[in-house]
C-alpha cells in the first residue's frame, strides 16, 4: 500500500504533513469509539492464538492501534486513487 501510495503520490507523498495529521485523527477517533465501547459493553477482545495478549487497556489488545492505522491509512490511499481512476475513465468517455 505504501508502495502505491509513494508511486501515484495520493496520501503520504502528496503533503506528508497534513496526512500524519489525517492519520492521527483517525486513529484519535477510532480509538475513543473502541474506548467508549468496551466501557459500555459493546466491544470484547476476542482470543486468538495470532494476539500477543498484551493489552494497553482493559479489552484493548497492543494490536488495535496498529490495524487502525492500517485502516486509517488505506482509506486514505483508496479515496484519492478512486477519484484519480474514476476522474480518467471519464475523460476517455468524452
Amino acid at each position: 500500500m505504501a508502495l502505491i501510495d509513494r508511486r501515484y503520490r495520493l496520501f503520504f507523498w502528496r503533503d506528508a504533513r497534513r496526512a500524519g495529521l489525517v492519520l492521527a485523527i483517525g486513529l484519535l477517533f477510532f480509538l475513543t469509539w473502541d474506548l467508549l465501547g468496551i466501557r459500555l459493553g459493546i466491544f470484547f477482545r476476542g482470543d486468538t492464538e495470532l494476539m500477543t495478549g498484551i493489552l494497553i487497556a482493559p479489552e484493548l489488545p497492543l494490536e488495535e492501534p496498529f490495524f487502525l492505522i492500517f485502516l486509517c491509512y488505506l482509506t486514505m490511499v483508496l479515496i484519492p486513487g478512486s477519484e484519480r481512476i474514476l476522474s480518467r475513465r471519464e475523460g476517455h468517455r468524452r
